[in-house]
């Protein structure tokens, strides 16, 4: 009975080694990965766009929340160019990714999914302040330099729920009073003209 006792203590003790030892090895790959994201947060937010690539698997496949794609290293800076450089339209871009869970490991922990809540917040060059929130999913692997980085992101926001959805509905709903309304003014017009005619004659 006390051998029995001696070997369950025994297999407690290592069952017990070993869960801490895995919980250690995945709290260092879960730091990595927050690493990851906030660089990449820093790197836009201070508009240091050439830091991205870094991030970034060499066969990089993104989606933007615009629903452009980039490909490559070169496409990243393409990417921002377009939208911050001459006669771009925005002028600053402020972003925060927030994760709902911890990565999902897979393949021996040499690859990961994660999805998160994001709010980009944008300067458009005609002065205006948009903000949007947005939904994402990231792959992200483990290189063979041995650092973490994203394969795939995907980028999105709600079609009915968001900044320029809003804008543009107000902008409706303008134009639709003002077209009412000069529907009325032109009926009157017309029906006061009328009954005009209708006296002359």
């Amino acid at each position: 009975m006390k051998i029995i006792k001696v070997l369950l203590i025994t297999l407690f003790t290592l069952t017990l080694g070993v869960s801490t030892v895995s919980a250690e090895e995945n709290s260092n790959i879960h730091n990595e990965l927050r690493a990851l994201l906030k660089g990449i947060e820093t790197a836009v937010n201070t508009e240091k766009y050439g830091n991205l690539k870094q991030y970034f698997h060499k066969n990089l496949r993104v989606t933007t929340v615009n629903q452009n794609t980039i490909e490559s290293y070169e496409g990243i800076e393409k990417y921002f160019d377009e939208w911050f450089g001459e006669g771009g339209y925005l002028v600053s871009l402020e972003m925060t990714l927030t994760p709902d869970v911890l990565t999902e490991l897979y393949a021996n922990k040499t690859m990961g999914i994660v999805r998160g809540s994001g709010i980009e917040k944008y300067k458009l060059t005609d002065g205006r302040d948009l903000e949007l929130k947005t939904r994402w999913t990231a792959t992200v692997i483990k290189d063979t330099d041995g650092k973490w980085r994203i394969l795939s992101l995907h980028i999105g926001t709600n079609f009915y729920d968001n900044a320029i959805y809003h804008e543009m509905s107000a902008q409706l709903k303008k134009w639709g009073m003002i077209g009412t309304f000069l529907a009325l003014l032109l009926g009157l017009l017309l029906g006061y003209w009328l009954r005009g005619r209708k006296i002359q004659r």
